[in-house]
């Protein structure tokens, strides 16, 4: 799904004006946060908007006009001297079918009884244009929604974040819901406004054709079905090597978990034969872990041979992973690069491997591969320091750009680029935050690229799937989630794909 800045927001916007005109766009805004208002609130008996004096104001009355019913529904309104035809328009269906509208209320305590009682508050206060700073005449409703009163939907962003950066004013709204109209807005996916937005939805109000043209830098981010449109499915005449057989590369006398969990993840992502090469020093460890994984050693301190024996095990492998657990020697950093040198299969680097790439990445030239750093590797790997707070997205895109290798930032919002897209990956959870999470997820991307995958594909699915198994671990385990759980939650994680091909409101968090 197409991810807009609010530059781009603007431009479809009038592109789409300019087609279908002011008054349709705003009655699709309307019916699509209907829709969310019937999800979010069904059968609520109050729901109060507080709207600015824009179209994101327009949007409410166009809302509670399509919404209908007999519910109490009240708009508190700033004063719009000029209003646009489609705000025109939606006050005046508002009103038609018993909208309340009453003044802007002039304090807390006003602002705080208007919204008493109601089952859904909605802010529709600043539109995607706003900076994340709080005017002084907003600030009244802006307490009052953050008072715990009622619930809170936003419309297209929570009052006091910016829709391209993700920055957000100390006292910006945080909604139970947003709805994002026409496309998810780039900022809303990164902290920290995400922990402002809640649940996100996208409503559809009929601009994708203006989206397609859009110019400019392409983000996108993957919602439940276009994962599963992804994910290979495996046929019916698989035997184990065609259903997927990647060889891991990972741990060490010193780190043999490392080898365990990424085999664990390449199993649990629906590999059918996964084989582990390991140094000697760490095999008995690992085969003590491992029942149905093969596990092959090799000689650390002979990396001619090591290389060899890696070379000979990928002729029955179809993808690889490299790096968990393996150490910094010198001897492993020969083996490392070396065998990737030869190396004719699709990989996943992570790790140990990206350490002794730091300053190798000529090996990776022409390669078809995805590397997965943290912030901390990602530092060393590009060789340009410590990310600077807001920086993610331009230092990622200007490694990709400067090396063409698919690069996967890990972080609460991922970031995975391959130098025509940046992908958001939305599923990101704190569980996640426990030692050995990492080396899964490089088990998980090693399987989808042993099912023919492209990196660019497998690094984003794997990286959703990832997070949704993160998230099917804390429900399981609120407290004490480690790396073995999230690899065993990979099945359950699984999406149960939409019945109805309505794609009218979609969520995404």
């Amino acid at each position: 799904m197409r991810v807009l800045t609010a530059e781009q927001m603007r431009a479809a916007d009038a592109a789409a004006v300019a087609v279908t005109g002011d008054v349709a766009l705003m009655r699709a805004a309307g019916e699509a946060i209907a829709g969310a208002l019937r999800q979010l609130a069904p059968g609520a008996r109050k729901i109060v908007a507080f709207a600015g004096p824009g179209n994101n104001g327009g949007d409410a009355f166009a809302a509670l006009s399509a919404l209908g019913g007999p519910s109490q529904r009240v708009v508190y309104a700033m004063p719009a001297p000029a209003l646009s035809p489609g705000r025109r328009d939606a006050q005046r269906q508002a009103l038609a079918t018993g909208v309340v509208l009453r003044p802007f209320p002039l304090t807390y305590d006003d602002a705080v009884a208007a919204i008493e009682g109601a089952d859904i508050a909605i802010d529709a206060l600043l539109g995607t244009g706003a900076r994340p700073t709080i005017a002084n005449e907003f600030e009244i409703a802006v307490r009052a929604l953050g008072s715990g009163r009622a619930r809170v939907l936003a419309i297209d962003i929570p009052t006091g974040v910016d829709a391209t950066t993700g920055a957000a004013a100390p006292n910006a709204v945080r909604a139970n819901a947003t709805i994002s109209l026409g496309a998810p807005k780039l900022g809303l996916l990164l902290e920290p406004a995400r922990g402002c937005c809640g649940a996100l939805y996208v409503g559809d109000i009929g601009i994708e054709a203006q989206i397609d043209v859009l110019g400019g830098d392409v983000y996108d981010v993957l919602d439940a079905e276009e994962f599963l449109d992804l994910l290979p499915a495996r046929g019916e005449e698989s035997d184990k090597r065609s259903a997927g057989a990647p060889l891991v590369i990972a741990g060490s006398a010193q780190f043999p978990g490392a080898g365990v969990l990424c085999a664990r993840g390449a199993a649990r992502a629906g590999a059918g034969y996964v084989t582990v090469a390991c140094p000697e020093t760490a095999a008995a460890a690992i085969r003590g872990h491992l029942i149905e994984q093969v596990v092959v050693a090799y000689d650390e301190r002979d990396p001619a041979g090591a290389i060899e024996t890696l070379l000979d095990l990928t002729r029955r492998s179809t993808s690889v992973a490299i790096g968990p657990g393996l150490g910094l020697s010198d001897a492993m950093g020969e083996i490392v690069r070396g065998f990737l040198t030869k190396l004719e299969r699709p990989f996943v680097a992570d790790a140990s491997a990206l350490f002794h790439l730091g300053k190798h990445l000529d090996v990776l030239r022409g390669k078809t591969c995805v590397l997965t750093p943290h912030e901390g590797e990602f530092a060393r790997l590009s060789g340009e320091g410590t990310i600077a707070p807001g920086e993610r997205i331009a230092r990622l895109r200007s490694f990709v750009t400067r090396t063409g290798i698919t690069t996967l930032l890990k972080g609460n919002a991922t970031l995975i680029d391959d130098g025509t897209t940046m992908h958001v990956n939305v599923t990101g959870t704190s569980a996640l935050a426990t030692a050995g999470t990492g080396d899964v997820l490089s088990g998980a991307i090693a399987t989808l690229l042993s099912q023919g995958l492209a990196p660019i594909d497998a690094a984003r699915a794997g990286a959703y799937w990832h997070g949704l198994a993160g998230r099917e671990a804390a429900r399981l385990r609120p407290v004490g989630v480690v790396a073995g759980d999230v690899a065993e939650a990979f099945g359950a994680a699984l999406p149960v794909r939409a019945h109805s091909s309505s794609t009218h409101l979609r969520r995404l968090l």
